[in-house]
């Protein structure tokens, strides 16, 4: 499923125009970005969480000259899945 795919879902069940599901999409993805860039952290119970995590610079290795490459330190959106959706993934009927 992809963003189109799920405007398209949530328009089809609550009967909600094409464009405010289009606008209720895009403002919860925006919220969760805004949130994870003040670095705090987004709960979603029952799916999963997202938070930021902190990564420091290390010398690497260009595999096409073997070189080697500073790399710099970066954060990175990391997820963890919720116990429910674990559960449901791993149940018989999945």
């Amino acid at each position: 499923m992809n963003k189109t795919d799920l405007i398209a879902r949530i328009s089809r069940e609550s009967d909600l125009p094409l464009k405010k599901s289009d606008k209720l999409v895009n403002l919860v993805f925006h919220e969760m970005s805004e949130s994870l860039a003040k670095g705090e952290r987004v709960e979603i119970r029952g799916f999963g969480s997202f938070k930021i995590k902190h990564y420091d610079g290390y010398t690497g290795v260009n595999p096409k000259t073997l070189e080697a490459v500073e790399v710099r330190p970066k954060k990175l959106p990391f997820f963890k899945c919720g116990l429910e959706l674990k559960k449901r993934l791993n149940s018989e009927k999945a």
